[in-house]
């Protein structure tokens, strides 16, 4: 009897702040009826609502809007007499239809000067070719396949480099950079006589270097036709190798050796990078254990950076958020939470090879484990902490010393449930490369983190919080801005077990932004881009804070870095 929607042409439902947009609700009234309707946030809180008359039959109302706050929306709406509620479409729930309005906010950040393009940030799985999503979502780096597998399906020696040899969509977009990705094997250069994702070293190794150097060849040209003030190229040379590495030690290091000496013979600005195993640390298939084994036996050699993914908990999140385990009693379950897994990766990095530049090529979050999509998945309370975990992973990962994170994923997709940051609107169960979007409060999370974290050196953790109080200081390139991240996280109010995460809990935090006996005032950023200005005295500012981060955007950067911790071997962007 009713559906409604907030049609875009791009298929993102996301709008500008302060730009018109529509709500449009349809109606099949079998009498006539008034439609009530209300737009909730994240929170569920109510931004707007009304009502309106209808007469019966089909019939489209739309609804002129504009917004001056940013954030995520859902729709709802429902017949006074006749009932009836917004179906369930694709992987999006019954009951809403969802928007964003993208925060406005060069009035309070100003705008970043970028000496080199590479010193941005962010990237992004899931969307690539979908520019709209990735300006959306403010991302600057995809991942491009350069794998024998892509390159010489068929047979040794048939890959020729050239400039041209680049997608389209970088051409038409060079703000979208790339990680050049190198796993992948084809039947002919495979051990098992079968593709492989280089879970053995390939079978002809002085074809591979030859082959790598023809990568070097092309992604040098690529760059600087393409890429005039990107400073490097960057090459991933296995992609969570931990889930299927069965061929000896020694092959290992001797496929990243033929790798590393086959690119630098042709890329003199060439950034390889390894081992991207799915955890950072604290286990033996983690990237630290693989650092540590194959370090041994020469890798640190034939690695110019580290690469890992960022999971903490796979499978198991938001129940299990990236904070979780810091307040556990037992030091090596502490061990495990995210914050510390950063800790312990910069250490064996520094202890390996000093001050290496460290690559989050992959991080996502899903919904609870045992929830499938269906008409009643995810409720709002389960987006909410989607949400909240989310981001937060990519503000621990950043402060913690890495110079890039990248999301995960664009859409929903199949089999791994509630990865994605939009809902699919054409498929039950997600489809990859999905296009008919709308967004979860997730992306628009991650639109303000994007624009407020993005053009940043990281300054570290804040020091002497106290325990379930996170804050991490960044400062704009150039000597710029101060910006804190801070959150507080409450196991208590967090239970698993019954999958109902406090949206109400706070506590109170106070953040020195200036010197002793100074008062002025701050910026506060929400999760979700509205800015409010807070005062300070004696140079400390009050802050309520909850489980969605804010930011807060000062002027003292001494004050700020006297705080904080620079994470160990973070040599800046």
């Amino acid at each position: 009897m009713i559906s409604a929607d907030t049609p875009t042409i791009d298929g993102m439902r996301i709008f500008q702040n302060n730009a018109a947009f529509k709500l449009a609700i349809t109606t099949n009234a079998p009498s006539a009826d008034t439609v009530v309707w209300s737009v909730a946030d994240s929170n569920g809180a109510i931004k707007a609502q009304g009502s309106f008359a209808v007469s019966t039959g089909v019939q489209t109302n739309s609804i002129p809007c504009t917004s001056t706050w940013s954030g995520y929306g859902a729709l709802t709406a429902t017949l006074r007499s006749n009932g009836g509620t917004l179906p369930n479409i694709g992987t999006r729930p019954v009951g809403i239809a969802t928007f964003g309005v993208l925060p406005n906010l060069t009035s309070v950040l100003g705008t970043v000067t970028y000496a080199h393009q590479d010193q941005h940030r962010f990237g992004m799985q899931g969307f690539n070719g979908n520019i709209a999503a990735l300006h959306d979502l403010g991302i600057s780096w995809t991942i491009d396949d350069r794998e024998v597998s892509a390159m010489e399906p068929n047979g040794p020696n048939t890959y020729t480099p050239s400039v041209n040899d680049l997608d389209p969509f970088y051409k038409a977009n060079p703000d979208q950079m790339r990680i050049v990705r190198l796993d992948g094997l084809p039947a002919w250069d495979s051990k098992t006589g079968q593709f492989n994702d280089s879970y053995y070293a390939p079978s002809n190794m002085p074809e591979f270097q030859s082959f790598m150097a023809k990568v070097g060849t092309d992604t040098s040209l690529i760059r600087a036709a393409n890429y005039p003030n990107q400073q490097s190229n960057y090459y991933q040379v296995t992609w969570e190798p931990s889930l299927g590495w069965a061929d000896s030690d020694a092959n290992f290091v001797a496929m990243y050796k033929a790798a590393y000496q086959g690119i630098h013979s042709t890329d003199p600005n060439a950034v390889v990078m390894g081992t991207g195993n799915p955890f950072p640390s604290n286990c033996d298939t983690c990237t630290t254990g693989y650092l540590q084994k194959f370090g041994a036996l020469g890798l640190w050699n034939y690695i110019d950076a580290v690469s890992t993914h960022g999971y903490w908990n796979a499978g198991t999140y938001p129940a299990h958020p990236p904070e979780l385990q810091d307040s556990d009693p037992d030091p090596a379950n502490q061990a495990n939470a995210l914050d510390n897994q950063l800790t312990q990766l910069r250490s064996v990095m520094q202890a390996g090879k000093p001050n290496m530049k460290l690559f989050f090529t992959e991080a996502g979050t899903s919904y609870d484990p045992g929830l499938n999509y269906g008409p009643t998945v995810p409720s709002q309370n389960q987006l909410f902490a989607h949400a909240a975990v989310g981001v937060r992973s990519h503000i621990i990962v950043l402060g913690g010393g890495a110079q890039l994170t990248t999301l995960f994923y664009g859409p929903d997709y199949p089999g791994e449930v509630g990865y994605g940051s939009f809902f699919d609107l054409n498929d039950a169960q997600g489809a990859y490369g999905a296009t008919n979007l709308s967004p979860k409060p997730e992306a628009m999370a991650f639109a303000t983190m994007t624009r407020v974290l993005d053009g940043t050196n990281t300054l570290g953790r804040v020091t002497g919080t106290p325990s379930g109080t996170f804050a991490y200081a960044f400062q704009q390139l150039g000597n710029g801005k101060v910006v804190t991240a801070a959150w507080a996280h409450s196991n208590a109010q967090w239970p698993a077990s019954s999958g109902l995460y406090s949206q109400t809990y706070s506590t109170s935090y106070s953040l020195q932004v200036d010197s002793a006996g100074t008062s002025g005032n701050v910026t506060k950023i929400d999760g979700y881009g509205n800015t409010s200005t807070v005062a300070y005295a004696n140079g400390k500012v009050t802050l309520t804070l909850t489980e969605v981060p804010q930011y807060i955007v000062s002027n003292n950067a001494t004050v700020a870095k006297t705080n904080a911790t620079v994470p160990v071997g973070y040599t800046g962007q």
